[in-house]
């Protein structure tokens, strides 16, 4: 070998020496005999033979006993690139210890000193075979979780376009798995996304995905579809890709619907059941100023038919009509409040001071407490006790809790009738709570879709129940120990 003018660096040693390091295998084969000549240490490592034991080997020694790997084979195959001076075979060798080693091997003749040979490198490709042959079973697999399963996936990039798609997510689209219409585009042609309810864009959805966030979705139709599920970012990809697993939610979404409707007319339920409690209590209140201004009239007219018989007339007819109307005024007094406390059934949950709705109860509780000489005592927190909710809605508890009260009080002593409202703040929530010194409660009266109460609707502390835990509160009723009941509900305080 002479060194290579292009390269003057390099002496015929390192050649010599860069073979050895070489973790190619490369064996040298004399062209004409086909008999090995020399081997580098990287293929001496793999068969497990030395040099020495390589020399005298044939193809027979040291190939697997296969039929496509017959010495005549192999020969025909080291011929061939003597010929044509190259040759490529996939060839399995057997090591020493017996273990046979699939091989991706090229031949290829050289010009040798003493004559022409052929130089055979080989690499083991069992570990290529092998990621080939789980490929090929990955592939399989997927195939068959696509066609079979009845998980809804989609695979999307990053501009929200399909490029994989189940089965069982093309039949909600109302596509087949032979129809090619949805590769390549976007979701959204077919689907509109959703987060928390709302409609939102494919940026949105996928700012949520860092991995993996919530995401829905609406198949317009007769009756819309839902899927609900998760969108995954492949952090791994070397593009952005994305994997949204889905299920059917229709019924659950069509149910909230549903329940919904039925919180609206419980709601309807409970403005008109405050609205019957006010009108029996003004209808009640307003006759007594009513009748009182109508026989000061009644008075007037009498003393103005003996007006001819002296007497100082001016001043008796004055304090009549005075007196006409202070009455009138506490008819509009009564009118008025009923028009405040209506014109709040409109709002929704709202951030209030409970002690502020107890306040706008107050008239309507003392209406009904005062034809039965019962005394309303009321414990106000001195500090606003601020929570979330329906205004309206929870003073309606507030008075139906307070009234109830005032029914179970009245049927005591005289000295006993006396009922205590109060509220305060403690750990997180805004309590109110009204005690009566009745009989107490003998058992958990909001178990009952409807009470039994004489002379009531029967859904008074049902529809209080719903109130407040649709709030997100709690209500209760318990026996004092002094005697009577304890009725309470907690809500969450406005942070």
């Amino acid at each position: 070998m002479e060194v290579d003018p292009i390269a003057p660096e390099l002496a015929t040693g390192d050649f010599v020496a860069m073979m050895n390091a070489s973790k190619v295998c490369v064996l040298v084969h004399d062209a004409a005999t086909k008999n090995i000549l020399w081997a580098n240490p990287a293929a001496c490592e793999m068969l497990e033979f030395s040099l020495s034991e390589l020399r005298p080997l044939k193809a027979n020694h040291m190939s697997s006993s296969a039929q496509q790997y017959d010495r005549v084979i192999g020969r025909a195959w080291l011929q061939a690139a003597v010929e044509h001076g190259s040759s490529r075979i996939v060839w399995h060798y057997r090591s020493k210890s017996g273990r046979v080693i699939p091989t991706d091997a090229v031949a290829i003749r050289v010009e040798l000193e003493r004559g022409p040979a052929v130089m055979v490198q080989f690499r083991d490709i069992q570990r290529a075979e092998e990621i080939e042959r789980e490929l090929k079973l990955t592939t399989s697999y997927v195939d068959a979780l696509a066609r079979h399963t009845s998980t809804v996936a989609f695979m999307l990039d990053a501009a929200g376009a399909v490029r994989f798609a189940t089965d069982s997510a093309l039949t909600f689209l109302g596509l087949t798995g032979d129809d090619d219409r949805l590769a390549g585009e976007p979701l959204t042609e077919y689907a509109r996304l959703y987060l928390g309810g709302r409609p939102v864009r494919w940026a949105e959805v996928v700012a949520g995905a860092e991995p993996i966030g919530p995401v829905q979705l609406e198949l317009p139709g007769e009756s819309s579809t839902w899927l609900e599920g998760s969108l995954e970012r492949l952090s791994e990809s070397e593009v952005d890709a994305y994997l949204m697993i889905l299920h059917d939610v229709s019924e659950r979404v069509r149910g909230e619907a549903r329940r919904e409707l039925e919180l609206r007319h419980e709601n309807y339920l409970a403005r008109y059941n405050a609205m019957g409690d006010m009108a029996m209590a003004i209808a009640h209140e307003l006759g007594q100023p009513l009748a009182a201004a109508a026989n000061f009239i009644a008075g007037i007219r009498a003393r103005a038919a003996t007006m001819a018989d002296g007497g100082d007339v001016r001043e008796q007819m004055g304090y009549g009509l005075d007196s006409v109307a202070r009455q009138i005024d506490r008819a509009k007094d009564i009118v008025g409040s009923l028009r405040s406390f209506v014109g709040h059934l409109e709002q929704v949950e709202q951030v209030v001071d409970l002690n502020e709705i107890v306040r706008e109860c107050l008239y309507f509780i003392e209406l009904s407490a005062a034809p039965n000489s019962v005394a309303v005592e009321v414990r106000l927190d001195p500090a606003p006790v601020l929570v979330r909710c329906e205004r309206v809605l929870t003073g309606q508890v507030v008075m139906n809790l307070c009234l109830n009260a005032i029914d179970e009080t009245t049927e005591c002593e005289a000295v006993q009738r006396r009922i205590t409202v109060g509220t305060r703040a403690k750990e997180g929530v805004g309590v109110l709570t009204v005690d009566d010194h009745g009989r107490g409660v003998a058992r958990d009266p909001f178990a009952e879709s409807f009470t039994s109460k004489p002379g009531g609707s029967g859904i008074g502390l049902a529809l209080s129940h719903r109130i407040i835990t649709r709030q997100h509160g709690s209500i209760w009723a318990e026996r004092r120990d002094g005697g009577g009941s304890r009725f309470g509900f907690a809500l969450p305080l406005a942070t």
